[in-house]
C-alpha cells in the first residue's frame, strides 16, 4: 500500500552513487502496485546516495520532484491495451534519444532497454498458472487475446535483445523461470530481493493499535486473526483462503485488505460458505500498519507472485506467513518456524495450518513471531540499495 511518508527523507544516506544519472521506466503509478512500492522505496535510497533519478511514466503520483528527482510524461494517445503499451514503449525510446542518462532501468517490457526489473515475473508463466482456474471460454479468450500475444512476444524480444545488460530478479524463482524459457546469458540475471522499512513495520506497534482496530472491526481480542493483503483477488488466491477458513472451522477470522472489481462475488462466497461473520472486507487502506498490528498471522495463497512486498511487511511486523510454492517468498519461509507452505488451490493443507495455529499456546506463537521478524531483518532497505548500487557500478565501472 502507498505510504504517507516521503521515502526521500527517510532512507539511508551513507551510500555513494554521486553523479549517476538513472532513468526508471514505469508506465503508470498505482498506489497499491508492488512495482510502484519498490520504486518509491528504492528512490529514497538511491536519491540519498546522490543519484539523479528521472521516472518516465504516463502518469506519476508517487514521490514528487526534488533536487535530484523528476519525472517526465510519456503519454501518447491510444485505443486499447496493445496500442497503449506499444505507444508508451515508442514514447520512452524517443525520450531516451533526446536525453542523456548513464543507465536506464525499466519496469515495463520494452525491447532494447539496458536493465529490466522483472518484478512482474514471466508473463507466459502467469498465463499457464492462470489456466488452472479458468473456464474453457476464458482460456479461449486468453488464447485469442492480441494483448497477451503482444506481451509474450515483446517479453521474449526484450530478454533476448543484445542491448539488455542486466535483469533484476526479485526472487530465485523468477531468475530460474527466465533462464529456462529464454535464450539469455545467465550472468545477466541478478537476484536482488525487495527491501522493507523495518522501522515502519515492526511488532513494537503492538497492543494499542491491536485493541483499537479489533474493537472497530468487532473482533474479539482473543480471536486468531489471519490477514490477507492484496488487490486482484483471483491471482492472490483469496478464494482458496476463504475455502480453507471454512474447512478449518473454529473461530479464526480473516481480514481482507485490498480491492477487486469482483469483490462482491467474494463476499457472497463467504456468505455461501457460512463464514461471513468471520470475515472482514475492509478495502484498500492508505496505512496498513494497524492491520498488521491487529493480526496474528498472514495468508497469501497466490497462484503466481514473484515476491510480494506484503509478505516482507508481514514478516517485519512479526506475523508468520502462509503462502504457496508459486510465490517467490517461499525462499524465505521455513516450515513451522516462520510460516508454512502449500500448493496453490490446495485448501486442505491451508485449513490444517489454520486449525493448528489456532491451537498453539502463547509461547509457540511468540516464537513464530520472533522468527518472522528475524527473517525480515535480512531485507533492510539499505541492503537493497547497496545491492542496486553495486549492480550499477558493475555496469558502469566509471561510477
Amino acid at each position: 500500500m502507498k505510504s504517507s511518508r516521503n521515502p526521500i527523507r527517510s532512507m539511508r544516506s551513507d551510500l555513494d552513487g554521486s553523479g549517476l544519472r538513472l532513468a526508471i521506466v514505469r508506465a503508470r503509478y498505482q498506489p497499491t502496485g508492488g512495482a510502484e512500492h519498490f520504486v518509491n522505496l528504492a528512490l529514497g535510497t538511491l536519491i540519498s546516495a546522490g543519484l539523479k533519478v528521472t521516472v518516465l511514466a504516463r502518469r506519476w503520483d508517487g514521490v514528487q520532484r526534488s533536487a535530484n528527482f523528476t519525472w517526465a510524461r510519456c503519454d501518447p494517445f491510444y485505443l486499447g491495451a496493445t496500442w497503449r503499451d506499444a505507444g508508451f514503449a515508442r514514447a520512452v525510446r524517443q525520450c531516451l534519444r533526446q536525453s542523456a542518462f548513464d543507465l536506464v532501468q525499466s519496469h515495463e517490457r520494452i525491447a532494447g532497454v539496458e536493465v529490466y526489473r522483472a518484478g512482474d515475473g514471466v508473463h507466459a508463466v502467469w498465463l499457464e498458472k492462470r489456466r488452472s482456474v479458468q473456464s474453457p471460454w476464458s482460456r479461449l479468450g486468453v488464447f485469442l487475446s492480441a494483448h497477451h500475444r503482444y506481451l509474450c512476444r515483446v517479453e521474449k524480444a526484450m530478454f533476448e535483445h543484445p542491448r539488455l545488460r542486466a535483469v533484476i530478479c526479485n526472487s530465485v524463482m523468477v531468475r530460474d523461470e527466465i533462464r529456462a524459457r529464454f535464450a539469455i546469458d545467465a550472468n545477466k540475471l541478478h537476484v536482488i530481493y525487495n527491501g522493507v522499512d523495518l522501522k515502519r513495520f515492526q511488532p513494537g506497534h503492538g497492543e494499542a493499535l491491536r485493541r483499537h482496530l479489533r474493537a472497530r472491526l468487532a473482533i474479539a481480542e482473543d480471536a486468531r486473526v489471519w490477514l490477507f493483503v492484496g488487490s486482484g483477488f483471483a491471482r492472490k488466491g483469496l478464494l482458496a483462503a476463504l475455502v480453507a477458513l471454512a474447512r478449518a472451522g473454529g473461530t479464526s477470522m480473516l481480514v481482507v485488505v485490498g480491492d477487486d472489481r469482483h469483490k462482491r462475488r467474494y463476499e457472497a462466497k463467504a456468505r455461501a460458505l457460512g463464514i461471513a461473520s468471520r470475515c472482514r472486507f475492509v478495502g484498500v487502506q492508505s496505512d496498513v500498519v494497524p492491520y498488521y498490528a491487529m493480526a496474528d498471522a498472514f495468508i497469501l495463497p497466490t497462484l503466481y507472485d514473484p515476491f510480494p512486498n506484503a509478505v516482507l511487511e508481514a514478516l517485519a511486523s512479526g506475523l508468520p506467513v502462509l503462502t504457496t510454492s508459486a510465490c517467490g517468498a517461499r525462499e524465505v519461509i521455513v516450515e513451522g518456524v516462520n510460516g508454512w507452505l502449500c500448493e496453490p488451490l490446495d485448501e486442505e493443507p491451508m485449513a490444517s495450518h489454520i486449525s493448528r495455529f489456532a491451537d498453539l499456546d502463547a509461547r509457540a506463537r511468540d516464537a513464530m513471531r520472533a522468527a518472522a521478524r528475524k527473517t525480515a531483518e535480512e531485507f533492510d532497505l539499505g541492503v537493497m540499495g547497496e545491492r542496486l548500487l553495486a549492480l550499477y557500478r558493475q555496469l558502469l565501472p566509471g561510477h
